[in-house]
């Protein structure tokens, strides 16, 4: 079973900041880096780092920074399929405070220009009873044309609906599994009670659902069970979220792929989205394979 990831590759800048500035204030950082991210990349390696087989399917600027977001997927991915655009590469900003919460911005004109159906071979290369994964910063109709060709060809479609362009959203009923976050949950259905925002989701057509919790875990509907079911969290003190949502994603495609029922698959990625908001930086948090390894051989497979 094969994990295959659509989505954006970037640079990653990250400023740590005692708090968040206000309208108009400026503030000195008291520190900052950057790294390769974008929710693609990495979702892409969270799921190889499970063992899963995983090609990332993406869109890279043929700029210098271009090269070397590519230099860094080469390091982390055995297979890498870039389309390449006169365009910049895509960057993030992300912002820190001291309680590891954080806030993003992007620069997304090559995954805006992305069309992975009518640029790259990924329909001749997605199998039946593979996995697909996407996010939220390709255009929309291009996420509809992956889920929708993936879902005919019999593969398993994962929509993690972030970030949300209310204006344009993803086609949610061409998603097996849904996962988004409280405030996505939130966006998309106007709901403020996470349990009546999950059936809300289910509504409009998406398989199971998921919705992030933050510390508190998730909250998962399904047809494989009535009712929400809370999942909780490992009890951990958060340094810096910004990469939690991005390994959780990921490592629940490896955990599928790896041949986990969907409640040990969600529990295995909370585990280690419990170990990435203990470090510093998005891909960097992630767990290591070895550290994979070791969940994996802690998750019930039944």
């Amino acid at each position: 079973m094969h994990v295959h990831v659509v989505g954006n590759a970037c640079v990653d800048t990250t400023f740590r900041l005692g708090r968040f500035p206000t309208a108009g204030e400026t503030l000195n950082a008291t520190a900052y880096a950057d790294g390769l991210g974008g929710k693609g990349a990495n979702q892409a390696v969270a799921a190889a780092r499970t063992g899963a087989a995983v090609t990332l399917w993406t869109a890279l600027g043929k700029d210098p920074v271009g090269a070397w977001i590519r230099s860094r997927l080469d390091i982390e991915l055995p297979d890498v399929q870039v389309s390449e655009f006169d365009l910049p590469s895509d960057r993030s900003t992300i912002v820190i405070d001291a309680g590891g919460e954080n806030f993003i911005v992007s620069g997304a004109a090559c995954s805006e220009a992305f069309d992975p159906s009518a640029q790259t071979a990924l329909a001749r290369r997605i199998s039946p009873g593979d996995i697909l994964v996407c996010q939220g910063n390709l255009r929309s109709a291009a996420t509809n044309t992956c889920l929708r060709a993936s879902r005919e060809i019999g593969a398993r479609t994962i929509l993690n609906a972030s970030p949300i362009d209310e204006a344009a959203l993803p086609d949610i009923s061409l998603a097996d599994i849904l996962v988004v976050n409280q405030s996505e949950a939130k966006a998309l259905t106007g709901q403020m009670d996470m349990a009546e925002a999950a059936g809300a989701l289910a509504a409009k057509g998406a398989g199971t659902i998921v919705i992030t919790l933050g510390a508190k875990g998730c909250l998962v509907l399904g047809r494989f069970q009535p009712g929400t079911l809370p999942l909780p969290a490992p009890e951990v003190e958060a340094l810096d979220t910004s990469g939690a949502g991005d390994v959780f994603c990921g490592c629940l495609a490896g955990g599928l792929a790896k041949g986990m029922p969907v409640t040990s698959a969600l529990k295995f990625a909370l585990a280690a989205a419990a170990i990435s908001v203990t470090r510093p930086g998005t891909l960097l948090s992630c767990p290591t394979t070895s550290e994979m390894a070791v969940l994996v051989d802690q998750t019930e497979f039944s």
